[in-house]
């Protein structure tokens, strides 16, 4: 080979390992996925199904393809700016069920393939993949479905806390709920049931009622055609309940208070019908009552605290203390019919969106 050939397939050779390193220091391209989107607020029809990106996670890191979505009343707030998000647009929802695809660098304890559950933050469960962080989310027991655990862990924990650490519901106690046919209603009769408290539910429908009834509500109150101030002082003697879980807001919240005990606790977690009207303390001190607005956010901010509200959640489906009610099912292409069907109370129990 003459000297100009060598150098020739000299320099040859160099352009080939150079290009083929540019190509291995080239980062993934990015995997295109279905999405909800909201580009504005307001009502059903902002929620927009688009394509969006999702990269490689990094480290900390887990790339989850999601088998089911959880829809919850929270998702309402954000999507009519009640509650502020930190940026617009965004992808709406806080709770799924589905499989690590990926983990990023250097991960321990969570590997491809395994099932695993999230609630709360990040937002962004609306998609057919998304990113989370990995202390976030919890491996989910092979004996739950994926659908009721999309559908429960959300709930399940609020539930948890409301019934566990804000209030401590015991043996003895009469509690009211409030909505006792949804997602968290439900889930409210059927533990203070099991704690042994005697539980009345308010509910819209006779339909509803029945439900409420098979969930462990000893008494039911169709509010359309009862005052449920009366009918609670009615079963308790004029005594009132100890306390109120409150997820409707202005429709019920006077009519709560009503209802308490002395040293009663007021638990407003929600705001379904609307924000109740500014309440004078004089209000609250006639019977020297507790009031409070608390967040799931706030009781689960430790991994620690989420493993152990999580497994108690779990462990309540696997032992028969709750079953899960997983009513409506929807394509998460059809979100917006869902949040249409949500706020109009057309569905009880849970609603899940499959992506």
């Amino acid at each position: 080979m003459s000297d100009k050939s060598r150098i020739k397939s000299v320099r040859t050779h160099k352009s080939v390992v150079r290009a083929l390193a540019t190509e291995s220091a080239s980062p993934p391209a990015a995997k295109m996925v279905k999405a909800i989107r909201v580009h504005e607020l307001g009502g059903p029809e902002v929620l927009k199904w688009e394509d969006v990106e999702v990269g490689e996670p990094k480290e900390g890191e887990v790339r989850v393809k999601n088998k089911a979505i959880g829809l919850n009343f929270i998702d309402v707030y954000f999507r009519k700016g009640v509650y502020k998000t930190a940026t617009v647009p965004y992808t709406p929802g806080v709770e799924a069920c589905g499989v690590v695809t990926a983990v990023g660098p250097g991960l321990t304890g969570r590997q491809v393939g395994d099932l695993v559950a999230y609630a709360g933050q990040p937002m962004g469960s609306y998609a057919e993949e998304q990113i989370l962080p990995a202390n976030r989310v919890v491996p989910v027991p092979p004996s739950i479905d994926p659908t009721v655990a999309a559908s429960l862990l959300l709930k399940g924990m609020t539930a948890q806390f409301l019934l566990r650490s804000c209030f401590k519901v015991e043996p003895g106690h009469t509690v009211l709920v409030h909505a006792a046919a949804g997602g968290v209603g439900s889930l409210l009769c059927q533990w203070a049931n099991a704690l042994g408290a005697t539980v009345i539910g308010t509910v819209s429908t006779k339909e509803k009622a029945a439900q409420a009834k098979e969930d462990g509500c000893h008494h039911v109150i169709i509010y359309k055609e009862e005052d449920f101030v009366a009918r609670v002082k009615e079963i308790t003697s004029d005594n009132g309940v100890e306390v109120v879980y409150d997820s409707v807001g202005k429709d019920t919240f006077e009519g709560s208070l009503a209802c308490l005990k002395t040293r009663g606790y007021m638990v407003s977690f929600g705001q379904s019908s609307g924000a109740p009207d500014p309440v004078p303390l004089s209000t609250i001190a006639v019977k020297s009552l507790f009031l409070t607005r608390p967040s799931l956010f706030h009781y689960a901010v430790t991994r620690d605290e989420l493993l152990e509200m999580a497994g108690e959640v779990f462990g309540n489906v696997q032992s028969g203390v709750l079953r899960v009610r997983v009513n409506h099912t929807y394509p998460l292409s059809q979100a917006a019919q869902a949040h249409e069907d949500l706020e109009n109370r057309k569905t009880s129990g849970s609603v899940v969106l499959i992506p």
